[in-house]
């Protein structure tokens, strides 16, 4: 490189360092320009689950209510709440405070097991009709006396009386000796049930519910917007029978919880085959144990029916009955006119024999029970009855045949001590062709 070249380039480096040094701080950033075009359009990625869809229409106003209690509801439909409040129904679960016993208006339950006071008692399950068991300050079902178990002789549960059965009332064993019993329950005493939690926050109680018993928005569901707008909104009214059969239920499992285990005069042991099939009803050693009251009608054309074809169910069955009214919407005649009109036995016209005696026994226990006179304290709702079959039961007892036989049928009456008892070969006879209008006379003048 010449003289000259190398000039030039250090008067350039000593004209950077001196702009360098001359220059000042740097000012603040500048106003962002306007953004430029968009790139084209990438390529799409897989796509996701898109989980469940919000409700629409009537189904999103539904799962908005909330529930408000009964109170309200009773402030329009006044002659529905006062039926209502006499039915088994709001009487499911009684809650207990400050230690008064409840007010039912059939029934008394006089005192909680030896050893509680009602101070010690927090729910009632029933007292109502049939029966009652006691939940104590933690919430677990009464077994055996206070701070103590283990005594499988303990009476705990509290049968009402049973006129039917010449049963007064009495305590009786419930799982008697066992340990902190969890009340699991609440799906069918209560109100807005919820499988979670524990209700009061009481250990023993597996749930928690909105209200206790089985009250209006059980079945018509929570009625905030109703409430509201009572033109506007319409409640659920659901007439199938699966919202009955829910709880209305005696299989197995419900069976075995619900029979009391000792002086009862029935033994209703768990059944040693338990099937659940509508047209083969599991049994006890003495009484059936069906799958629920309204599977019983598999056998018969009443299958088409609803439970509200017959039952008001506002109305509750006892209700009526301590009012002296008919029990059923729908009278049997209304539609088995021809059979009321032909019965074989006109001694049985003269008595008055209605078609529930032959035709809906008592073949299921709740409270009460005594194989001698075949009766227990609830109806079969089967209502088919087999005229060539006597015993209920297979040898064993494990089973029973799906039809009533002639001795639910016929021996409540005939056993010999609310009757005249009648050998199997007599009540076969009269059984066959009972209401055949060849064989049968007439109830009435044509």
């Amino acid at each position: 490189m010449n003289k000259r070249g190398l000039l030039l380039i250090c008067i350039l480096i000593a004209t950077t360092v001196l702009l360098a040094a001359c220059s000042g701080p740097r000012g603040p950033v500048g106003p962002i320009g306007p953004a430029g075009p968009a790139g084209p359009e990438g390529p799409q990625g897989p796509k996701g689950d898109p989980g469940p869809q919000a409700p629409k229409g009537d189904a999103a106003k539904a799962a908005s209510a909330e529930y408000v209690g009964s109170t309200i509801c009773a402030a329009c439909h006044k002659e529905i709440a006062g039926q209502y409040s006499k039915s088994g129904h709001a009487w499911a679960l009684p809650q207990v405070k400050e230690g008064i016993q409840p007010v039912y208006p059939f029934s008394q339950v006089p005192n909680p097991p030896d050893g509680y006071t009602w101070n010690d008692v927090t729910y009632v399950i029933g007292g109502y009709n049939w029966k009652t068991q006691f939940l104590d300050k933690n919430g677990y079902i009464i077994t055996d006396k206070p701070g103590s178990s283990g005594d499988a002789n303990y009476l705990n549960q509290y049968n009402l009386e049973n006129k039917l059965l010449n049963k007064d009332a009495a305590f009786v064993g419930y799982h008697s000796g066992e340990a902190k019993k969890v009340f699991d329950c609440g799906g069918c005493h209560t109100t807005g049930y919820s499988p979670t939690g524990n209700q009061d926050k009481l250990a023993g109680i597996t749930g928690t519910w909105v209200a206790s018993g089985v009250q209006c928005e059980a079945c018509h569901g929570p009625g905030s917007l109703h409430a509201a707008s009572p033109r506007g909104v319409r409640l659920l009214v659901n007439r199938d029978p699966s919202l009955c059969t829910n709880c209305h239920i005696a299989g197995p499992a419900k069976e075995s919880e619900h029979a009391s285990t000792s002086s009862s005069g029935a033994t209703t042991a768990t059944p040693t085959n338990p099937s659940t099939s509508p047209i083969t009803p599991t049994a006890s050693t003495s009484f059936i144990m069906q799958t629920d009251l309204n599977g019983g009608m598999f056998l018969s054309k009443h299958n088409i029916l609803q439970c509200v074809t017959c039952h008001n169910p506002h109305s509750g069955v006892v209700e009526l009955r301590q009012a002296k009214e008919s029990t059923t919407t729908t009278p049997c005649e209304n539609c088995h006119f021809q059979e009321a009109q032909f019965q074989k036995n006109p001694l049985h016209v003269q008595i008055g024999m209605t078609c529930t005696e032959c035709h809906m026994p008592h073949t299921i226990v709740s409270a009460w029970g005594d194989p001698k006179i075949y009766t227990g304290d609830v109806r079969s709702h089967v209502m088919a009855i087999d005229p060539y079959q006597v015993a209920q039961f297979n040898p064993d007892g494990s089973l029973a045949i799906p039809q009533i036989s002639l001795d639910f049928a016929c021996r409540h009456c005939h056993n010999g001590i609310a009757g005249t008892p009648k050998t199997d070969e007599e009540l076969i006879q009269m059984a066959t062709d009972y209401h055949a209008p060849i064989l049968a006379k007439p109830t009435k003048a044509p």
